[in-house]
């Protein structure tokens, strides 16, 4: 886009807004993922049990799997608003739709009124010649 239009300012705001969620969830991806690798390291023994602290990695990855699952459906919601922003907002794309539509229709009206008239010059010259034959006929 080379001359990029000025929004108003509830628009401008709300994608910053968006772009903060994008920002956010990813990272939130990000950190959860870094963490679960970390967690899946073995370490040496430490005062907590080798079964305790198994026990504790394993709630660990699944609340963070958790988390990285709800970024995930995060993610996809703003996928669907910024879709429903731009049909909502796209407003040249929406007037050139209904321009060309109107183009479409006028060309179609064109044509109808030129049928119509087509038939309407047919049926008087049918009807004037039905006059003559009748006015003419002998069985008036």
């Amino acid at each position: 886009m080379a001359a990029q239009r000025v929004l108003p300012q509830s628009k401008e705001s709300l994608l910053q807004s968006y772009n903060k969620r994008l920002k956010d969830d990813v990272r939130s991806i990000l950190d959860n993922f870094t963490e679960i690798i970390k967690t899946a390291k073995v370490e040496d023994e430490t005062q907590v049990s080798r079964a305790t602290q198994a026990e504790q990695d394993h709630f660990e990855m699944h609340v963070r799997a958790a988390n990285i699952v709800r970024a995930g459906e995060s993610l996809m919601k703003l996928v669907s608003d910024l879709k429903q922003f731009l049909i909502l907002n796209d407003f040249p794309s929406v007037n050139e739709a209904i321009s060309l539509s109107n183009q479409q229709l006028r060309v179609l009206q064109e044509e109808c009124d030129k049928k119509l008239i087509s038939l309407r010059d047919e049926i008087a010259i049918d009807l004037y010649e039905l006059e003559e034959a009748y006015y003419s006929s002998r069985y008036k």
